[in-house]
């Protein structure tokens, strides 16, 4: 009996009355207005099962009012009705609507794309009082919550585990981190289809790449623009070409990728069998130079190009210090690179996203060991690539774990990419938290020279050290795996 009534006074912190949710209930005089409101969005489908379970758990021990499924309803129209019920009930007079947003917490399960979904939309709201997010990891690489210390494997259904996360939930500090504007244009073709992609073969998370309307002034006559976001990164190359195997893979045969491991372990066969591991071989005319002319602005900058070596065959634009499971590919530039190159830190709210670059699959293994980072391109405000006609017809692109496969240009037109600052999204962070924010004076500190890397910006180095340390999903090779009879 005890434990019942501790477990009631411990839900009634996160627990929204009725009167808030449903528009149309009576309003009751409130006796207790909870420290932590939450409300929950839930991808039922992800993490095979979990997502349903969760959902079940959740509904269970708050009011089932406050816990959305994101298969049923989007979360634009359930904000739009709670947040246009608390104004009504304030303009009324009722004290505890004013607390009540005040405090607000929102929690979303599911993989990155969910998270990212909400995030967006909580942007496109332009919310008086924005409620900062947590994040429950049930996605597969699920750098969104790694990056803000909720871990990175699925959590745990049951009440005691949903317990435990409510409480981290109300323990945890905000954190600012910024949010980015992606830009797309290229000619509209002359003959053939309207569009130059099919439109389901775009990136659907963070509802990405609208067409704009004829009004929009990013709208240019003659040419198809596509816009959207990220929070996490965008990249280009092999790494997104092994990504829109894996994504293609997976539409083709649903039925085989329902288990976690089984996923990772196809995932990185596809690195091998897309000659990620041997690309000057396989892919001597797919290095970034060759594809694109890359310029970077940075803040209150001019436009300047960017050299990229002609051994890099991905480039990533990051803006989490989470990548391809949990890597960190920036790294903690030495005392010495920060005076000679002006290279900070990553940190997440300083308007700034680092670009890194991958000569392959072996190069990338660098990040498994301590310290180990990419080739370090630059910090920049704004990036943006100019494709010209050239060596191939096509390449391949992601945003936050999404793929698509991207025509190039057949004549002299260009296609062009641009990715600039759009703003800021609050995020609820734990004492895990691996992002670091330019205003935290304990995380900006350099005294620490455990966390700087001490190795040249491109050494690697080859033997047990780095098998030692498992390996990610873009960059591992399974143990089963035969390089030498791959084709």
């Amino acid at each position: 009996m005890v434990d019942s009534n501790s477990e009631s006074g411990f839900l009634k912190d996160f627990q929204i009355p009725t009167s808030i949710l449903v528009p149309e209930s009576e309003v009751v005089n409130v006796d207790h207005v909870p420290k932590c409101p939450v409300i929950v969005f839930i991808n039922s489908k992800s993490g095979g099962q979990l997502g349903g379970e969760l959902l079940v758990t959740f509904c269970s021990l708050l009011n089932e009012n406050q816990v959305f499924d994101l298969g049923k309803e989007a979360p634009d129209k359930v904000l739009r009705r709670i947040y246009a019920n608390l104004e009504r009930l304030k303009l009324n007079g009722h004290e505890f609507a004013v607390n009540i947003e005040e405090r607000l917490r929102l929690i979303v399960a599911g993989g990155d794309g969910t998270a990212g979904w909400l995030l967006g939309v909580v942007c496109d709201l332009k919310l008086s009082h924005p409620p900062p997010i947590a994040t429950v990891p049930l996605g597969t690489g699920n750098n969104l919550p790694f990056a803000f210390g909720w871990g990175k494997k699925n959590p745990g259904t049951d009440r005691h585990s949903v317990k435990s996360f409510l409480g981290q939930v109300m323990k945890a500090k905000e954190m600012k981190m910024d949010n980015w504007h992606i830009l797309m244009r290229m000619r509209a073709p002359k003959q053939g289809s309207c569009d130059p992609i099919a439109p389901l073969e775009l990136p659907h998370s963070l509802h990405a790449f609208h067409r704009v309307s004829e009004g929009d002034d990013l709208n240019v006559e003659g040419c198809h623009t596509f816009r959207g976001g990220f929070w996490n990164y965008f990249s280009m190359g092999m790494d997104a070409q092994v990504s829109y195997a894996f994504h293609s893979e997976r539409k083709l045969h649903p039925e085989k990728f329902k288990n976690q491991l089984i996923n990772q372990s196809t995932y990185a066969k596809l690195g091998c069998t897309q000659g990620w591991f041997m690309a000057p071989l396989f892919h001597p005319s797919g290095n970034i130079a060759q594809l694109a002319k890359v310029k970077i602005m940075k803040k209150y900058g001019q436009w300047q190009e960017l050299n990229i070596p002609h051994s890099i065959r991905s480039i990533v634009c990051l803006n989490l210090p989470s990548f391809s499971g949990g890597l960190n590919p920036w790294g903690t530039p030495s005392g010495i690179m920060r005076r000679d190159r002006d290279l900070t830190p990553p940190y997440v709210d300083d308007g700034h996203l680092e670009i890194v670059g991958f000569r392959d699959g072996w190069h990338g293994l660098v990040l498994l060991a301590p310290k180990g980072h990419g080739t370090r391109l630059a910090q920049a405000h704004r990036i943006r690539f100019e494709f010209h006609k050239g060596a191939q017809d096509h390449t391949y692109m992601r945003i936050d774990g999404e793929p698509w496969k991207q025509p190039l240009p057949v004549d002299d037109d260009t296609v062009v990419v641009e990715i600039s600052h759009l703003g800021q999204v609050n995020m609820l962070a734990t004492h895990d938290c691996r992002s670091k924010s330019v205003h935290d004076h304990s995380t900006t500190s350099h005294n620490n020279a455990e966390e700087e890397d001490s190795n040249e910006e491109d050494s690697t180095q080859e033997g047990e050290e780095f098998r030692k340390f498992g390996a990610a999903d873009t960059f591992r090779i399974p143990d089963e795996v035969d390089i030498s009879q791959l084709s």
